[in-house]
């Protein structure tokens, strides 16, 4: 049949009339379905995510900035592997509607994925940590956390890597599929935990009294005080070392100031101690003649020259 007769032209209109009558309408509906799921599934990422930021600030009873860039993050990953996935339909039914065959192109997809699948393992793992690293809010930017050993602020939180600074600037990138433990010291509080050695000879309650009042004193400083969330702790004799009587205590602090607190309070402490008269022990050795608290002194004179002539 040629291109120019009147019979291909009639025979084409009407095979288009009858393929807009019986075909285009549910190639429509399927647009429009489609369209209406993209707006549904939009909608539901933002109203999840409102959710989940109001939960969060509950939780940790604080606005939280970085608790809000996490959550946007994973409604971000969340919204886009959900369009993936709606279009991906989209396409496969189109294609059946069109009289594509999907079935070659479904296995070939198949293969493919499993080959980059096989190649790209480690990368899935990283990502997929990561994912779960920020969902579970283990630990957030500005913490600072122990991973796989290592100590330092958390610098970045990324879906492939997390970022971390130690105490000498040295930075250190952990891939997340490759973290192993994860311990955060500034997880909505922290704390500075002290065992504070006195000589044997010392009374623990006096000791206890004098930490006491300066854990106080530092909890009245105008300067300290807002860091501190409850008062000083002391939970008593904690052991008996080789030369000393170890008492422990602990100040809860807000998150990341406990070593400046507890660098202020050993100061204190020290002063305190050297007024009242009581003794930090040190590596020396101390002789006594059986009697309680009276060591032996002994005491050194300069022999005169002028007598060492004679």
């Amino acid at each position: 049949m040629q291109i120019t007769t009147l019979e291909f032209w009639s025979t084409l209109l009407e095979k288009l009339y009858q393929w807009s009558v019986t075909e285009l309408p549910p190639i429509l509906i399927l647009i429009v379905a489609t369209l209406i799921v993209l707006r549904v599934f939009k909608a539901f990422t933002k109203r999840l995510k409102k959710v989940i930021s109001k939960r969060l600030q509950k939780k940790q009873d604080l606005e939280s900035e970085e608790s809000g860039k996490r959550v946007e993050t994973l409604m971000n990953i969340l919204f886009g592997a959900g369009k993936v996935v709606i279009w991906a339909i989209f396409i496969m039914i189109l294609l059946k509607k069109l009289g594509v065959d999907i079935g070659p192109i479904l296995a070939g997809a198949g293969i493919l994925g499993l080959a980059v699948g096989f190649g790209a393992q480690e990368l899935v793992r990283d990502f997929l940590s990561g994912f779960f690293i920020l969902l579970e809010n283990q630990i957030r930017k500005g913490d600072v956390a122990i991973i796989n050993g290592t100590g330092g602020l958390v610098e970045d939180i990324e879906l492939r890597t997390t970022t971390l600074r130690d105490f000498s600037g040295t930075t250190h990138i952990f891939q997340n599929g490759k973290i192993n433990t994860i311990s955060n010291m500034t997880m909505e509080w922290s704390a500075m935990v002290f065992d504070i050695g006195v000589a044997y000879k010392e009374d623990p309650e006096q000791v206890i009294s004098v930490m006491k009042q300066v854990g106080e004193e530092l909890g009245e400083d105008p300067e300290y005080k807002d860091y501190i969330l409850e008062p000083l702790e002391i939970f008593g004799v904690d052991k008996f070392a080789d030369s000393a009587v170890i008492i422990k205590a602990r100040i809860k602090t807000k998150p990341i100031m406990q070593w400046t607190i507890g660098r202020e309070y050993r100061k204190r402490l020290k002063k305190a101690f050297d007024q009242n008269s009581i003794e930090i022990p040190f590596p020396h050795t101390t002789v006594y003649w059986g009697e309680k608290i009276n060591p032996l002194k002994l005491q050194i004179e300069k022999e005169v020259k002028g007598a060492s002539r004679q």
